[in-house]
This record gives C-alpha cells, structure tokens and sequence, in this order.
C-alpha cells in the first residue's frame, strides 16, 4: 500500500508542469479579464468598481445583438454545409493503395495555410477583375462583387469557410470510418443491406463520437473567426460582415474600453461553452436509430 501511494504522489510531478502551463496561459489571463470586467479603468493607477455595470451594457447593446445574430448565422449555415459534405466525401474516399496517401495529403494542403494567407488568396480569388472566381461571374453575365454587395460578400466568405475547414471534417470522419471493423460490412452483405441501410444503422451510430468533436471543433473554430473576414471583406460592406470577434476586438483596440471588451469577451466566453454543451447533449444522449427499430415498444 505504502510504495501504491508513493507512486501516486510521484505522478503529481509529471502533471505539475501541465498546470502550471495552464495557469500561466489561461487561468491568470481570466481572472485578469474578470478584474478588468468589474472595474472602470480611468488611468494606470485610478479605477472606479462598476460591478455588473459593463455586463448589462453588454446585453442591451443593439451593435452586438446585430454581431450575434450574424455570428450564429453564420456558424449554422457552416455546419449545415461541412458535416453532410464531408461525410459523404470521407465515404467515397480510397481505402487501399497509393490513392488513400495521396487523397490525404491533398485534403490537409489547405489546413496547413495560414488564416490570413487564406484571407489574401480568396480576397484575390473573388476579385472581378483579375481573380478567377469573380471574373468567372462575370464572364457568366452576373454582376459579382463582394466589396460592395452583402449576398457577394457572405457568399465569398462561406466558400472560403468551407474550402479552409472542410478537409478538417472529413479526415475526421474518414478515421472514423477506418477504426470500423469489417465484419460489421460483412454482416450487413450477408443480410442484403443497402448502402443507405449500412450508412444508417452501423457508420452513422458508430461515427457519433467523431461527430461530436468535428462539430464542437467546427463550430468554436467558426464562432471565433475573425483574420479571414478581417483581411476578405473588413467587415463590409457596412457591418454584413463583422462578427463577434472583430466588434470586441474594436472595443479592446480600437476605442481601449477595456471594461466593456472584457465583460464582453466573458458573455462570449459563456455563449461558446453554452451552445457546445448544449450540441453535445442533444447528440449523446440521441437514440439510435437501430436500437428503436430492435425495440419498437
């Protein structure tokens, strides 16, 4: 007994540094935010506590019920799009041979570049004068401009969402589909199944944890965004654009309200752990489907 507790004090030591990492990272940063967010900065040595004064700001503001509304907008229609898409390209993905290398390595190119590389490309790309994708448009009779027209600029923007992160989504789900043991498919072949039968009731309930992470992953990953509209579109035309991050980040930088910007990235904070608990769930605590039809009553 006495060498078992030995050991288990010595373990401490190897997660000490990890600890201490995070606290350094992001404990300290936090409470720093908290401070900040009870408090009216009004010089290096003067502060005035507000308490929840910048909080309810927060939530009467009518810029950011406008930024929110877009920021999920735009985090579902995402989704909606990645997921589906990306596994029914994972199920159609080479399983054997020189293709399943090469169809991976070509998948992740785009994962690997980074965020405001992305936003300079697709800034080039859309463009309709010199930029394939824009000039493309044109060349079709459809007047195309993302820097003035609000449908162009979403629709720029999504394309390059889903062509960034949707390699992201399918080697997820295409590892998923691997760790599958193969007699499931030789049951399934015995018993005549249709591809729609083997999709439903054995990858789909089987794929349920790799979908929970590539959703909750997908999901903080778009609610977060900010270089790729910052560099595409600037968050024009207008405010079409502008989204949660890059309104606190003009709170933070631009207009140095610190308060407000720290009690605002808080509520963001909340709303990000709030809707992944909430996706999490509605998808682990699901039925699944073969279960209902083996036991109907």
């Amino acid at each position: 007994m006495s060498s078992e507790k030995q050991s288990n004090q010595k373990a401490w030591f190897l997660v000490a540094p990890v600890f201490l990492m995070l606290a350094f990272t992001t404990i300290i940063p936090l409470m720093t935010v908290v401070n900040y967010s009870v408090q009216d900065i009004l010089g290096p040595s003067q502060r005035v506590f507000v308490g929840w004064e910048w909080f309810i700001d927060v939530i009467h503001s009518e810029e950011l019920h406008g930024a929110f509304g877009r920021q999920l907008l735009f985090s579902l229609v995402s989704l909606m799009i990645e997921i589906p898409l990306g596994i029914f390209i994972a199920r159609f993905l080479p399983t054997k041979g020189a293709g399943v290398s090469i169809s991976l390595v070509i998948l992740a190119m785009p994962l690997l570049i980074p965020y405001n590389v992305v936003g300079t490309i697709w800034q080039i790309l859309a463009r309709s004068d010199i930029g394939l994708l824009g000039a493309t448009i044109q060349h079709l009779g459809i007047d195309f401009n993302y820097a003035a027209n609000p449908f162009d600029a979403w629709l720029t923007l999504m394309l390059l969402e889903v062509w960034h992160w949707l390699p992201l989504v399918i080697l997820l789900v295409y590892s998923g589909l691997r760790s599958i043991p193969h007699s499931y498919y030789q049951a399934a072949y015995i018993d005549r199944a249709t591809d729609w039968d083997i999709f439903r009731f054995i990858e789909l309930p089987k794929l349920k944890n790799v979908l929970v992470i590539a959703l909750m992953l997908r999901f903080m990953d778009s609610f977060m965004i900010y270089t790729e509209p910052f560099v595409l579109t600037g968050g024009g035309p207008g405010n079409t654009t502008t989204f949660l991050s890059q309104y606190l980040t003009r709170l933070a930088v631009g207009q140095f309200d610190l308060g407000i910007a720290s009690a605002f990235s808080l509520i963001y904070f909340l709303i990000i752990l709030l809707v992944c608990f909430i996706f999490y769930n509605l998808i682990m605590n699901s039925p699944d489907e073969h279960k209902k039809d083996a036991n109907p009553h």
